[in-house]
C-alpha cells in the first residue's frame, strides 16, 4: 500500500483525530488545502478508545465519520506517517483500506472510502458503543 494507491477525487472517512475540528488533530497536515471537507458519513466497524484517540476494527456496528475528498495525493505520506502505517503489518498501528460507505439508514451507498483501520490487539480496550468519537475527546499524538 503506497500513496500511489490513492487517486485525486478519492474519499476518506475520518473518524478520530483527522476529523475536521478534532481536538489533538495534526496541525502539520494541510488537509484543508489538500482536499475538501464534505458531509458526515457512516460505515461498519467496532470503535475502541485507544487512550486519547480511537481505533476502528472490522465489526457489524455503525461508526460515524466525516467524508473528505482528496485533491493533492502528496499529503497521503504525512497522513500514513501520522497514523503509524508501516510496511510491517505486525507493528503498524493502523492500515489504510477501502471500505463501503453507508447512508443514514445503514445501507450501502455504492461508494467506497479510505479509512485507517486499527491494526493491534483490542483486548481490554473500552468500546465506544455509539461508534462516534466526539471532537473534544482527542489528545495530541506523539
Amino acid at each position: 500500500m503506497t500513496r500511489e494507491d490513492v487517486r485525486p477525487g478519492d474519499l476518506f472517512a475520518f473518524y478520530g483525530l483527522l476529523k475536521y475540528g478534532a481536538a489533538g488533530g495534526p496541525e502539520h497536515i494541510p488537509l484543508a488545502e489538500a482536499g475538501e471537507w464534505l458531509t458526515p458519513c457512516l460505515f461498519r466497524g467496532r470503535m475502541y478508545d485507544i487512550g486519547g484517540f480511537p481505533g476502528v476494527v472490522a465489526g457489524g456496528g455503525l461508526c460515524h465519520g466525516v467524508l473528505w475528498r482528496i485533491r493533492d495525493t502528496s499529503v497521503v505520506e504525512a497522513m500514513d506517517e501520522y497514523e503509524d502505517v508501516t510496511e510491517d503489518l505486525e507493528t503498524s498501528l493502523y492500515v489504510r483500506r477501502r471500505i463501503p460507505l453507508l447512508d443514514a439508514g445503514g445501507s450501502p451507498t455504492g461508494a467506497e472510502g479510505w479509512i485507517y483501520i486499527y491494526n493491534q490487539a483490542t483486548d481490554g480496550l473500552p468500546v465506544i458503543e455509539d461508534g462516534n468519537w466526539s471532537l473534544e475527546r482527542g489528545r495530541i499524538r506523539e
